[in-house]
């Protein structure tokens, strides 16, 4: 760990990595400005141009998008009202109502300074956890890597709210579409139809382009009538110490649940934010003043939502789960460029992590120079006419699909899985679990063929193996857990009321 720590210190004195830092950090910024953009889908957009760069810049590339995108979704959610990132949904609840009074500047001031607490301290954590994690990794076989892929897609239920069913339906359908392709153990062609260009399977860049970007451009082009109130603002400004003093027990919190909600697979920046808000306004003194310009619900939101980021990311480096929509995509970029998650990656691309953890570090920091000095420039950038900016977003998504292999078939499926998501968000499924579904389909698929074959076809003796046992447990508590809970609580009810009927 100290070893990746100097390492990654000393990977800042490279001029062009430090460049690059900065400049994706600005990058990330601006894609989380502007409404309707997220992280996701601008790493989905970065991602078929990463696949042209050598794996240290294509994961510093990806991994600060994220954080900073991440960080910049509370500059259009304070200043019009509407989330530059999904993550930042709770902090309209209180920015927006304290920019109305005229103290824009205060509101981003406190965001940004929660932010970056939040996003430092999850670097750290991600640098002395994920090595661990990996360490216990070492003991796992096929078994343990397939109990614990199918209780990440378990997880999937509880992605982004909804319906539970839903969202499990839209996983099996990932998991359906990994299986396209020459089974590799086998030799048989499944779902290719005659298509040369599916016998490698379909691809993971040209679905996330669709799903994350396209699908967003369809989505957008159906509200073009709405209109967005844009606040003015002089300046951001730091808190005040009696500002700090009110928030520092919330910031605290918040960056505890946000890492630790964040290291859960499939959960992520926005349920962070959710559970972190909720748990600020329970314990504040001042339960009254949420939802009309709290500071506390400001602080609560966004240092949560930046230190989800470092905790999604130890799951996907340990173990190879992505941890976040957005991790989903990084481990996408990752497989494509020839790099395998999990316990080996922490001794043959030490290099690589200490470039992650050097950019996530310095991104953090940049959010205090970006946020702000530019918050003026960045709520002028919030005014883009939707009816230029996602155009432009359309043209890049089918540039980017084409650039992989320069293949028209790639450009097909993006269109056609932008036209799927679409039509999912429409009708309530999670294009979220889809993409996660399919990546971890392939994983899913290899680790129980490795198994069965471990076992000369008994694969019933994997239940026999403590950790896998472990994993197979969390899998039902998952995916059972809610509905007992819920039924308790209504049998409880039930008994109240007769007990209030009876006396």
């Amino acid at each position: 760990m100290t070893d990746l720590l100097m390492s990654g210190l000393s990977a800042l004195a490279d001029p062009s990595l430090l460049l690059l830092i900065v400049v994706t950090t600005l990058a990330g910024t601006v894609i989380g400005v502007l409404p309707g953009l997220s992280g996701t889908t601008g790493a989905a957009l970065a991602l078929p141009f990463t696949l042209t760069m050598d794996p240290v810049s294509a994961v510093v590339v990806l991994a600060t998008i994220y954080g900073s995108s991440t960080f910049a979704g509370c500059i259009t959610a304070i200043l019009i009202n509407t989330p530059g990132t999904s993550a930042s949904a709770t902090t309209c609840l209180d920015g927006y109502p304290l920019a109305k009074k005229g103290e824009a500047g205060r509101a981003i001031g406190i965001a940004t300074l929660s932010s970056c607490f939040g996003g430092v301290v999850s670097v750290i954590f991600l640098l002395f956890a994920a090595p661990m994690l990996a360490g216990i990794a070492y003991e796992f076989g096929p078994p343990e890597y397939f109990a614990l892929s199918i209780f990440g897609l378990s997880m999937l239920a509880t992605i982004g709210g909804g319906s539970a069913a839903k969202n499990l339906m839209a996983g099996a359908f990932g998991v359906l579409l990994s299986t396209v392709g020459v089974h590799m153990m086998t030799g048989t062609e499944r779902y290719t139809f005659g298509t040369s260009a599916l016998y490698d399977g379909i691809g993971f860049v040209p679905v996330m382009i669709g799903l994350f970007g396209i699908a967003e451009f369809l989505r957008q082009s159906t509200e073009l009538g709405l209109k967005r109130e844009v606040l003015g603002m002089k300046a951001a400004r730091l808190p005040t110490w009696a500002d700090i003093r009110q928030i520092k027990n919330t910031v605290l919190r918040a960056t505890g649940i946000g890492t630790f909600v964040g290291v859960l697979p499939a959960e992520g920046a926005t349920i962070a934010s959710m559970i972190s808000y909720n748990e600020a306004r329970r314990t504040s003194k001042n339960k009254d003043a949420f939802g009309k310009g709290a500071i506390e619900g400001i602080a609560a939101s966004e240092a949560a939502n930046n230190s989800a980021v470092g905790g999604s990311l130890v799951p996907t480096l340990a173990l190879g789960i992505p941890g976040s929509p957005t991790a989903a995509i990084i481990l996408a970029g990752l497989l494509a460029q020839g790099v395998q998650p999990g316990p080996t990656l922490f001794n043959e691309q030490g290099h690589l992590l200490s470039a992650l953890f050097a950019a996530l570090l310095v991104g953090n920091l940049l959010f205090l120079v970006i946020g702000l000095g530019g918050a003026r420039f960045y709520a002028r950038i919030t005014q883009i006419p939707v009816p230029i900016l996602w155009p432009l977003v359309f043209l890049f998504s089918i540039i980017g699909a084409y650039a992989i292999r320069q293949s028209v078939f790639d450009v097909y499926v993006a269109v056609a899985f932008g036209v799927i998501g679409f039509l999912m968000q429409r009708y309530g499924f999670s294009v979220v679990s889809l993409a996660i579904g399919l990546v971890l389909g392939v994983m899913v698929e290899q680790r129980l063929g490795q198994s069965v074959a471990m076992y000369n076809g008994n694969w019933l003796l994997m239940f026999t193996r403590p950790i896998a046992l472990v994993f197979f447990a969390l899998t039902l508590l998952s995916l059972f857990g809610p509905m007992v809970s819920s039924r308790l609580k209504r049998k409880k009810a039930l008994a109240r009321t007769l007990h209030h009927t009876r006396t």
